[in-house]
């Protein structure tokens, strides 16, 4: 049975290039970047008006899987699915996946598949382009989205088609990598390429045949996984050995380029994947010198700059399109126009073992998060803030106790399975430990263990 329009949301990646505030471990989908509302939220929130629009689903990794099921739930957003990735695999097995999963409820249902950290200003203009691909869909197409370029963007793929028209699916010619600029600039005199902006629009069995052809083992992993997949709470695990036998391919390599039924529609939308600090001070509020602040800023005789600070002020005085984001454990200081190459910079992190290259101090789980304020060798300090009637709802979401290191052994564990605060006032969650405060006893004032 074919069944409506189902919005699947990808909600997989790790977003370094927004480093420090975008971690692994909090990447900037879930992040209150441009507005009140996260970049997963606006993007749930922006097709939920479509006609025929179903629950949509989800695909995210292991690590993100309560705040995207949170960040859900604050939108008031009922019925998605959210399928769990016990790896990364890029997008063509992600989108397999769901189109697996999907047809699995009895349904056939046209895909129409969303990044979760894009910024579309205009919906009126993103309606209307779905409407055309969805026509085109209907006919077996496989659909992508082609933003209307308004400049030599060397940091975005390309798609060619001949006569870029707005009011219907064109084939598509010839997708392009990133180009240098001398390209780009050639690309954007054209009129014949848009942007590749990584969304796209079809039917569930016919993404999974035209994959099958070119990468049947794709298929083949996905379906195993989704045969095998186990219900958790809200979520679908994909099994993890099946997974892993799929081959780790983006759409455009395993399907796109390839298929004879790739068409574009042209997008003019207002569009950004923001991919980097250059694209979030583009799409944010600007003053009159073109500076945008976030936080407790004060700037000085500064010009075209974007200044974060997220846990204490920041100033800045007599500077030119300089970047600066500030969070508890790192500051990054950078040129503007090489806003590019901060992926560059979290690899050499990475290759260094710094945690502050994945994980941020303050770490959220279900019940509430911890600030890991302090660490020494014999010692760490931890701020715990507990949500009222927050639990720990499994293994993998250490309790208020465990975020601690330890606990206490002849205590009951449902004295432990809430912690709810007096609301506005701090409550202190440390143990009596087996060496307590270096061998001084320590009686618990707030009466929490």
């Amino acid at each position: 049975m074919n069944s409506g329009l189902v919005p699947v949301v990808l909600c997989g990646g790790s977003g370094t290039r927004l480093w420090p505030l975008s971690r692994d471990s909090y990447p900037k989908q879930f992040l209150r970047l441009l507005g009140e509302e996260t970049l997963l939220q606006q993007t749930v929130q922006r097709v939920k008006d479509i006609d025929g629009i179903g629950a949509a689903i989800l695909v995210c990794n292991e690590t993100s899987r309560f705040l995207a099921a949170e960040q859900l739930r604050e939108i008031g957003v009922e019925g998605a699915q959210i399928l769990l990735e016990p790896l990364r695999r890029n997008t063509a097995p992600a989108i397999a996946a769901a189109a697996l999963y999907a047809i699995a409820q009895g349904n056939d249902p046209l895909l129409l598949v969303l990044p979760s950290d894009h910024v579309i200003h205009d919906l009126e203009a993103l309606h209307a382009a779905i409407v055309i691909a969805r026509n085109a869909a209907e006919k077996g197409n496989l659909v992508t989205f082609g933003i209307t370029p308004t400049g030599p963007e060397t940091g975005y793929g390309y798609i060619r088609v001949k006569a870029c028209k707005t009011n219907e699916a064109l084939p598509i010619l010839q997708f392009v990598e990133k180009p240098d600029r001398a390209n780009a600039e050639a690309y954007l005199a054209s009129g014949d390429y848009s942007w590749n902006s990584g969304m796209f629009l079809f039917r569930a069995s016919r993404y999974l045949e035209e994959l099958e052809k070119f990468h049947p083992e794709i298929v083949s992993a996905c379906r195993e996984a989704v045969d095998g997949a186990k219900k958790d709470l809200d979520f679908a695990r994909l099994d993890a050995t099946a997974y892993a036998k799929s081959p780790d391919k983006a759409i455009d390599i395993a399907v796109m380029e390839k298929t004879s039924f790739a068409a574009m529609v042209p997008l003019d939308a207002g569009w950004s994947d923001i991919g980097s600090w250059d694209a979030v001070h583009k799409s944010a509020k600007q003053d009159g010198d073109g500076n945008s602040i976030f936080g407790d800023v004060l700037l000085q005789d500064c010009e075209g700059c974007m200044v974060h600070g997220a846990s204490r002020l920041v100033t800045a005085v007599g500077l030119q399109n300089v970047v600066i984001v500030e969070t508890a454990d790192a500051i990054l200081v950078m040129d503007k126009s090489q806003s590019q190459k901060t992926k560059k910079l979290v690899e050499k992190l990475q290759a260094g073992n710094r945690p502050e290259s994945s994980t941020h101090r303050q770490v959220y789980r279900p019940w509430g998060s911890f600030d890991s304020i302090e660490n020494g060798a014999r010692f760490q300090v931890k701020r715990i803030s507990v949500k009222p009637g927050g639990e720990a709802v499994d293994a993998d979401a250490p309790s208020p106790r465990r975020a601690l290191g330890g606990g206490i052994r002849n205590r009951q564990n449902h004295q432990w399975k809430k912690a709810v605060p007096v609301i506005g006032k701090p409550v202190d969650l440390h143990t009596h430990r087996r060496n307590p405060l270096a061998g001084k006893s320590w009686k618990n004032p707030a009466g929490i263990n």
